[in-house]
């Protein structure tokens, strides 16, 4: 490959795959690939850019959920919630058009930047954004996510900008598809401050 060594290029490989096979550039120039190595194997078709600054082995399976995969490799912080929480659980019919993710407002309000896909930036504080998180790997990289009873909460807690319709969609898709858990139900409830909103809704349920 022109511009960068087999052996610059084997390596390059072995710290992809040590890494779920996707890596961002500056991440991949911190653990010693140069510029020059993933340029070629680009050019070679060994990597594809999936989005700026971030590049994935070819040879790998389709991604099942490229969306979520390249937004957590891009924003690691992020925590998939709301309606793509909803979906990943499998708790709408709703087709996400954009990644809705949450994020610490304590550590400051930057919104990250992405070519694609499309996010939607929700902000989060204290164990609103801490409680619930489920860590899932998905094509190869570790994506947070939380867990269904939080994300309920959190559609209740948004439902005026959701539609009410849809979280109690949710609320009874989770009965179905889940083992309902009504002691977290509460619990998430009340951090997200919706327990008196929330449990006349899943009463009527049981």
């Amino acid at each position: 490959m022109s511009g960068a060594s087999e052996a610059a290029i084997s390596r390059a490989r072995d710290i992809l795959l040590n890494n779920g096979g996707m890596l961002r550039t500056r991440d991949a120039l911190a653990q010693g690939i140069h510029p020059r190595t993933l340029y070629a194997m680009r050019d070679a078709g060994v990597l594809e850019r999936l989005a700026r600054g971030l590049y994935r082995l070819t040879e790998l399976e389709p991604m099942v959920h490229p969306d979520l995969s390249i937004v957590a490799a891009r924003i690691p912080k992020s925590v998939v919630c709301l309606i793509s929480a909803l979906d990943y659980h499998g708790m709408t019919t709703q087709i996400p058009h954009d990644v809705d993710i949450a994020l610490n407002r304590d550590e400051g309000p930057t919104t990250p930047r992405l070519e694609w896909p499309p996010v939607d930036v929700w902000w989060y504080g204290g164990e609103a954004y801490s409680a619930g998180i489920e860590t899932h790997r998905i094509d190869g990289v570790d994506v947070k996510i939380y867990n269904a009873e939080k994300t309920l909460a959190d559609c209740f807690k948004y439902r005026n900008k959701l539609w009410l319709e849809v979280v109690i969609e949710a609320l009874r898709m989770y009965r179905y598809e889940h083992k309902m858990n009504i002691p977290e139900l509460i619990r998430y409830a009340r951090i997200c401050r919706v327990d008196n909103v929330m449990r006349p809704y899943v009463e009527a349920l049981l």
